[in-house]
């Protein structure tokens, strides 16, 4: 049953009631814990039991974290870079150019350097090298290093693996093929020979779980004084949400426990990101992979490749300040580029059509660093997978974003094998692709097909599932706060969303290009404030800045918004419905 009869939204959308037996666990939990009624409607929805709700909303750390040598080849990994260490060899560190790749390579050269052993950085060229270990880097690497280790990528780079000539170890997540590269170590939760219960880590969760088992190793071995990992966690934090690794089990935990410590500003390069993003509140998820995430992109999608990497590790407060100004520039002029390749990209699509089971564009000297984005952007307006490429002579090269319930990565690799693309992989939610222009049309063509086995291309606009019905009085800071402890939310952990119903709108205004600032109430004297981004991109800003009188049903996340020293409760609005006609 549509919930408050809405099967048709200002935007299109059919809004969707918890299931009956959510319904029914949340109203146990409420009796049971004593706990808010709508903060047991989000508990049941995680599927959290009554005896453990006070364990879930105040998660450790040790409870959660896995035995890091559960994951094949952990210990040899450890042993190999704490020999390293011991040896006093020469290490170089090949990172992947985006968040979880200089997240992953900032977290080796800080236990590295506590360590008393410095390390090359080196980063590939998004445009010049594209994803990945290549064979002459390697080769060069390996000709002054003892050791490499490679950090968000590696798992299918057979060949420039056997070329580097000294010990490669891997550190990654992106889905393992066949059979693994010639290399002492390849530690990867995705390795076709895992079980799968920690595929949802990103690179720099793994690249934590080999520190504490160096760091156990270590100790075993008689060291007495080691770098601190709990004060890492803001990297791992930062890279389990820009990566978009689902906030479940060890990862919400691991994020809690970094926003922690970002908060500290104990590390000069996300301090001074957080100044030039200005970002004035305690840092949350959402800052992570809205504000954060992207200007560390910046670096490897149109500058430097290694910046994102060098301002995490940097200790120097004026170096990072210098490096988080370039990559606040940077970011500016990806934004312009992106605007003008999700247009061109959109329009294509369009004219292709948006009801197929892949939506996707291909342009000319299309910037590779933004597709993407554009990708995203793509599958937001469409809920289908989507994938953008930029051509460029013979070749074109693509990123591509899926939807929940759909395998993207496990498909791209498959056209991979097949011979239809020049190479390709990824995970679920996210891929690359290199492909000849000439088989373009075919490996979309059989792109389509295997998503559309999947129920890719079967719905309309997403769905909006709605937690519980609030009043304006019930919505306190309190009770945000209450939620709040039940977060943090991103991918795979989203955020919970309440209906306001039948209320009117008593203040509308457009603030900035395109938001709407609004107060809304019940008309028994409680009202709260809502912001809408974006809404006048789309039909809800026209409609309800109109102000003619109707009532309306809203529906958004709860959030507090601090001003002037004071809080209060502000509703992050996402969608309208009308409730009646005045």
């Amino acid at each position: 049953m549509d919930f408050l009869d809405v099967s048709a939204s200002l935007t299109g959308r059919r809004w969707v009631a918890p299931a009956p037996e959510i319904a029914r666990a949340a109203e146990a939990l409420a009796q049971e814990t004593g706990l808010s009624p709508a903060l047991c409607n989000v508990l049941a929805r995680r599927g959290v039991p009554a005896a453990e709700a006070e364990r879930f909303l105040a998660p450790a750390l040790r409870d959660l974290l896995p035995d890091p040598r559960s994951l094949r080849d952990m210990e040899t990994a450890a042993a190999r870079v704490i020999q390293a260490v011991k040896q006093r060899q020469r290490i170089a560190i090949f990172a992947d150019y985006d968040v979880d790749g200089g997240t992953s390579a900032a977290l080796l050269l800080d236990w590295l350097g506590q360590m008393g052993r410095q390390a090359t950085l080196y980063v590939p060229d998004r445009i010049d090298e594209g994803y990945g270990p290549n064979v002459p880097a390697m080769q060069a690497l390996g000709r002054e290093h003892d050791l490499i280790i490679c950090v968000d990528c590696g798992t299918l780079s057979h060949e420039p693996v056997a070329a580097a000539g000294c010990d490669v170890v891997i550190l990654d997540h992106h889905l393992g093929g066949e059979t693994l590269p010639d290399c002492v170590a390849c530690v990867n939760p995705n390795r076709q020979d895992e079980d799968g219960a920690l595929a949802h880590l990103c690179a720099a969760a793994v690249v934590f779980l080999m520190l504490v088992e160096a760091n156990r190793q270590a100790r075993e071995d008689g060291a007495k004084t080691l770098p601190d990992l709990m004060a890492m966690l803001d990297l791992v934090a930062l890279a389990t949400v820009a990566d978009v690794a689902p906030l479940i089990g060890v990862n919400r935990a691991l994020v809690r426990q970094g926003l922690v410590v970002m908060a500290r500003r104990a590390r000069p390069g996300l301090a001074a990101l957080a100044d030039v993003a200005r970002m004035d509140t305690a840092p949350t998820a959402y800052h992570l992979g809205y504000l954060l995430g992207p200007r560390i992109n910046a670096g490897g999608r149109i500058g430097k490749a290694d910046l994102g990497a060098r301002l995490l590790s940097t200790a120097d407060p004026h170096e990072a300040a210098a490096m988080a100004d370039r990559l606040n520039e940077l970011n500016a002029e990806r934004r312009e580029i992106e605007a003008s390749v999700t247009a061109a990209a959109m329009a294509q699509a369009e004219e292709r059509g948006l009801d197929a089971p892949l939506v996707w564009a291909a342009g000319e000297g299309w910037h590779p660093g933004v597709v993407g984005i554009v990708a995203s952007r793509l599958k937001e307006a469409t809920n289908r997978p989507s994938v953008v490429i930029g051509l460029d002579g013979d070749e074109g090269k693509g990123s591509g974003r899926s939807i929940a319930g759909v395998d993207l990565g496990a498909s791209i690799q498959r056209l991979a094998a097949d011979g239809l693309l020049i190479k390709g992989g990824g995970h679920k939610m996210a891929a690359g692709l290199t492909v000849a222009r000439d088989g373009l049309d075919a490996a979309m063509e059989r792109l389509s097909e295997l998503l559309a086995k999947q129920g890719a291309g079967l719905g309309g606009p997403a769905d909006l599932r709605l937690d519980a019905m609030l009043m304006p009085g019930a919505a306190t800071v309190e009770l945000v706060h209450q939620i709040e402890a039940a977060g943090p939310y991103g991918a795979g952990a989203s955020a919970p969303r309440f209906a306001f119903p039948d209320v009117t709108i008593s203040f509308a205004k457009k603030v900035g290009e395109s938001h709407l600032k609004l107060r809304f109430g019940d008309g028994l004297g409680a009202s709260i404030d809502a912001i809408a981004f974006g809404a006048f991109d789309g039909p809800l800003g026209p409609t309800l800045s109109a102000r003619d009188g109707r009532r309306y049903h809203l529906a958004g996340r709860l959030e507090i918004n601090s001003w002037g020293g004071r809080q209060q409760v502000q509703l992050r609005l996402e969608d309208a419905a009308p409730a009646s006609i005045a």
